[in-house]
């Protein structure tokens, strides 16, 4: 047996994962490859736990998962060409949700790009492949530089919206030693968080005192401010929804949260008749809407880290950047300052609105949108423990049901990318997301199309020696796009696949396979899985499928 080297050897790759240890993070996602070898050199001796997915897509979604339950970057270390392209929809997904992935990856030495000699895994030019679709990509030529590229990351991360970045290493840089003082390699300190101008806030709060029928639309960017957003609601007597990234950031069990619906129509007119509609850290784009855009008959207070987000879809009257939590706190320090509520007459200062009617609404129209689909998500959400994550797919069970059924009590408590609506999601988020939880319930749910594109994922799960449920809602295939094609006419094609044995495949996995042929025992099958502890895959039938 080959004598092994030394651990320490204070290479690029070293002094790149030395700093991202300096700012807390203490997990990589990846897959380790020929080039890419000095990365993992130093894991071990720095504390690092190493997920090894079975592709790069996986390590991705995990890292994905893992940083929505820190609050840190997930990272992700590819090998060169094929590695690197195999995140990309990882990579897309995070710029669509405004998720902060940091990919290290090697590249071709230095004076050796775009040669087109046939060596190994050489791509025509990979940083600029991924700039294509990422916050920024980086090619460094030293190691100062590399870490350089950490430091900025972070600083995009805490300054800025939070997207992915690519740092691209040259082999012949990652694996020479690294003239990077220790000092250089600290993290750097974190700044105060951005306020919006004074007097636009005096203008908002001026807007918001007078207001009758207030109503705030919480997104991605204000899952960092939930005590804020709910003092803010509680202060106004505001009703609050939420996107689907937003979600849980006013405890959907709060008297005045009405979920995270406002792709439901039932949900928009209650915004759109809002006399001030205070929209906090949302694009409002289609993809969260189900709509073309929301049409607010009254004023608008936007609050937005980017200040290019402020007018993007619906015209502010009242634009304020900054960060979310710094701002609402300024408005509630501007609200008090002006009078009269007085947050000590109840857990709602400014009176509950009675909002019966617009539940209702609500209700029916979830009700009404798939009523089988919709009956099986009740079943999983009331088997669930109420501090569940649970890590959703592009699957109907999610997107159509459950999203609106299940009930959570702070941000973070449902893993899933409405806008990108990837398949494949699922399962690696919920792997990265009990790697950061070890103490909560972590329960996957999703489609069999959607299980498919990441089954492998089951292997890496048991080899990390996680508990972790996946509940598999098997409708046949790709039913969305099966309905899709009849609704133009198309005789089904290519959406009714041929289904393995579930239960059969996640035994061979190492995992404890779980058959349900009755829907009206599934809630107790779920139940048994999670106490059972380890990987277990609840299958069910979706009925009339």
């Amino acid at each position: 047996m080959a004598e092994l080297a030394a651990p320490y050897a204070d290479t690029a790759g070293r002094a790149v994962l030395e700093t991202i240890r300096a700012y807390g993070v203490d997990t990589v996602f990846g897959i380790p490859g020929t080039h890419n070898l000095e990365f993992y050199r130093p894991l071990a001796d720095l504390g690092f736990r190493a997920v090894t997915n079975r592709h790069e897509q996986g390590s991705g979604y995990g890292a994905d998962g893992w940083a929505q339950q820190t609050g840190l970057p997930g990272v992700v270390i590819t090998t060169s060409g094929p590695g690197l392209q195999n995140a990309m929809s990882a990579i897309g997904t995070a710029f669509c949700e405004s998720r902060p992935l940091i990919v290290l990856s090697p590249g071709v030495a230095l004076g050796e790009e775009f040669r087109d000699v046939g060596t190994l895994h050489e791509t025509k030019d990979a940083s600029a492949m991924v700039a294509a679709i990422a916050e920024w990509s980086r090619r460094v030529t030293t190691a100062a530089e590399a870490v350089e590229a950490v430091h900025d990351a972070f600083a995009l991360f805490r300054t800025g919206r939070p997207r992915p970045v690519h740092i691209e290493v040259p082999l012949d840089v990652l694996e020479s030693a690294a003239d990077v003082s220790a000092d250089a390699r600290a993290a750097r300190p974190a700044p105060a968080p951005a306020r919006a101008d004074a007097s636009l806030v005096a203008e908002a709060a001026a807007l918001l005192a007078a207001a009758a029928s207030p109503v705030i639309v919480a997104g991605g960017g204000s899952t960092r401010a939930a005590r804020q957003v709910t003092a803010l609601a509680e202060r106004l007597g505001a009703p609050v929804i939420t996107t689907l990234n937003g979600k849980g950031v006013l405890d959907e069990h709060h008297p005045l949260s009405l979920g995270s619906n406002l792709r439901l129509a039932a949900a928009r007119e209650v915004a759109e008749a809002a006399d001030v509609l205070v929209v906090l850290g949302s694009k409002l784009g289609e993809a969260e809407l189900w709509a073309p855009s929301l049409a607010a008959r009254g004023r608008v207070i936007r609050v937005d880290v980017s200040p290019a987000q402020v007018d993007k879809n619906l015209a502010a009257t009242v634009g304020l950047v900054g960060h979310c939590a710094a701002v609402v706190d300024d408005l509630l320090a501007a609200l008090a300052a002006g009078g009269p509520a007085d947050a000590s007459a109840g857990p709602v200062a400014g009176g509950a609105p009675d909002l019966a009617a617009a539940r209702a609404a609500i209700a029916a129209e979830i009700a009404a949108t798939e009523p089988a689909t919709v009956a099986l998500a009740e079943r999983i959400a009331d088997a669930l423990p109420a501090d569940a994550i649970v890590a959703g797919d592009s699957s109907q069970i999610v997107y159509l049901a459950l999203a609106s059924v299940l009930r959570r009590d702070r941000p973070h408590g449902l893993l899933y990318t409405p806008t990108y609506a990837t398949l494949g999601y699922g399962l690696p988020a919920a792997i990265g997301a009990r790697v950061a939880q070890p103490d909560r319930p972590v329960v996957a749910v999703l489609g069999d199309g959607a299980l498919m594109f990441a089954v492998n994922e089951l292997v890496t799960a048991v080899e990390q020696g996680l508990d972790l449920t996946v509940v598999c809602v098997d409708n046949g295939g790709y039913g969305e796009i099966r309905q899709n094609e009849l609704d133009r006419g198309i005789r089904p094609v290519g959406v009714e696949l041929v289904q393995p044995d579930w239960a059969a495949l996640a035994t061979a996995f190492g995992a404890t396979g779980r058959r349900v042929d009755q829907v009206a025992d599934l809630g107790d099958a779920i139940r048994d899985a999670i106490a059972a502890g380890g990987v277990q895959l609840v299958h069910v039938r979706q009925p009339g499928a």
